[in-house]
């Protein structure tokens, strides 16, 4: 039995019934990790000997008749701009390339609570700046469908080490689109949750008022179990909510009757691949035939969504960066002369050239003279935007639309041309603009065998309809390929 290739339930069960160990998962996936990692690298640091000794206190609560969680002894990956106490955190870049966190994350704290593995750190994108995880300081990840393409950023490396089967499950971060665009291109599913959801505590800041961790799984089942753990209300974070966190998998019933579906034209225009458009297409029609009812709708402000998120994640960006001095943590060159000569060489060193270039492009849009030409005027668009969303949902329960409007590309492909970069996240980054909740779920492959993904949106904090729809569409696929 391949236990690594397992999904975190089916795992679950398992251990339950007393037909496996924990250490025995836990020692697949580490094997496995060993026997990937020079290939695919969608680890900057790994914990196995933590891991192990953790997996063998599990053993021994399981053997004395503790009660199981449903991650209890699931080896679990995790993006590596989430603090970890005494584990290295490195945000993908020379500047924390040595930063070991005196905390755990909310997140961490939960998922210790429940039980779970960590196995590692995943790469990234530098302080999630990217769309490729081709930005990293440690190197680039490939994506275990086909090495020569990349697997999506930001939290490529969590998407990798799931779709290479060397973690059951992981954590990503999204700010525009970091969980489900990699989920995408990876194969595997990825859910941004509503902005205040899951608290961000923890969480190295990228663009605070978008940031999101989420989860990235096997399958529907899984990202509902590991949502569940790590949402809630945390008042270390201001802007935590507090609501309650329902009970996902009761909705996981495969019934889609009654629910009415939107699909955004302005997402099928010029643009998308053919490929991709036909599949998404498919797999709407197989929504239609199972009891959905689905109707075209018009987004009007979608297009401005590219220039609006990136001055204002840049712009937040550049603020949230400015602590990066080498002066208490992180890279320091010693070899200067003064204090001016100390900061500059630093930044200059410490950063990478896409993270350099939001905080210019940041600072200027926040500079005396431009903010109200190019900061504000974008705030204006983001309500506009949202606005478009709140209609939508006044009829609709959900909004069905592509993940990317191509699939994976190759390594080395677009880096170059930033600004073809950044339209991959097109279909993406107005969800977060919005603070709502999404998900990528596989529906298909490219002409070249690459995955594609289908998106699945919905109003604020209805993760619970979005696990509903996801669930019926994954098991219905799943019937049709057979």
């Amino acid at each position: 039995m391949n236990l690594e290739k397992l999904t975190c339930h089916e795992i679950h069960d398992l251990l339950k019934s007393r037909e496996i160990t924990s250490t025995e998962v836990t020692s697949a996936v580490i094997s496995r990790i060993e026997s990937q990692e020079p290939d695919v690298h969608a680890y900057i640091t790994t914990t196995f000997d933590e891991a192990l000794e953790q997996a063998r206190i599990v053993d021994k609560e399981i053997g004395r008749g503790k009660e199981l969680s449903p991650l209890t002894g699931i080896p679990i990956a995790i993006k590596d701009n989430m603090c970890t106490k005494g584990i290295k955190t490195t945000c993908g870049s020379k500047m924390l390339h040595n930063f070991i966190p005196p905390y755990d994350a909310f997140v961490i704290q939960r998922l210790k609570e429940a039980g779970a593995i960590i196995v590692g750190k995943t790469n990234m994108d530098e302080f999630a700046m990217g769309s490729s995880t081709e930005t990293s300081y440690f190197g680039p990840t490939k994506n275990p469908c086909n090495l020569e393409y990349v697997p999506g950023g930001t939290s490529g490396g969590s998407a990798a080490a799931v779709a290479a089967h060397e973690a059951i499950m992981a954590l990503g971060s999204d700010t525009g689109g970091s969980i489900r665009q990699p989920a995408s291109f990876c194969g595997v599913v990825g859910l941004k949750p509503t902005y205040g959801r899951v608290s961000r505590f923890g969480l190295i800041a990228h663009a605070s008022s978008f940031d999101q961790i989420g989860p990235i799984t096997k399958d529907v089942t899984d990202a509902a179990l590991l949502m569940k753990v790590i949402s809630g209300y945390d008042p270390a974070d201001s802007t935590s909510v507090k609501v309650d966190v329902p009970d996902y998998l009761s909705y996981l019933t495969g019934d889609m009757k009654g629910i009415k579906i939107g699909i955004p034209d302005e997402y099928f225009a010029q643009g998308i691949d053919s490929n991709v458009k036909s599949t998404v297409l498919e797999a709407i029609n197989l929504i239609t035939k199972i009891g959905a009812e689905c109707e075209n709708i018009s987004m009007p402000h979608t297009e401005y969504a590219i220039p609006c998120y990136y001055i204002l994640v840049a712009s937040e960006a550049s603020s949230n960066l400015a602590r990066y001095d080498g002066v208490q943590y992180g890279y320091r060159d010693t070899s200067v002369q003064n204090l001016v000569e100390m900061y500059s060489k630093i930044r200059t060193d410490g950063f990478g050239s896409e993270v350099k270039r939001r905080i210019m492009l940041g600072t200027y849009a926040l500079s005396s003279g431009y903010y109200d030409a190019y900061y504000l005027q974008a705030q204006k668009m983001r309500t506009l935007i949202k606005q478009d969303f709140d209609k939508a949902f006044e009829k609709y329960d959900a909004l069905i639309t592509p993940v990317s409007p191509f699939p994976a590309f190759k390594i080395g492909e677009k880096t170059n041309d930033p600004l073809q970069m950044y339209l991959a996240d097109i279909y993406t980054v107005t969800i977060n603009l919005a603070g709502l909740p999404a998900i990528s779920i596989p529906c298909g492959f490219s002409k070249n065998g690459l995955p594609i993904g289908l998106q699945i949106i919905c109003k604020p904090f209805d993760e619970q309809m979005i696990f509903k729809i996801a669930f019926a569409v994954e098991k219905h696929l799943d019937r049709a390929k057979k």
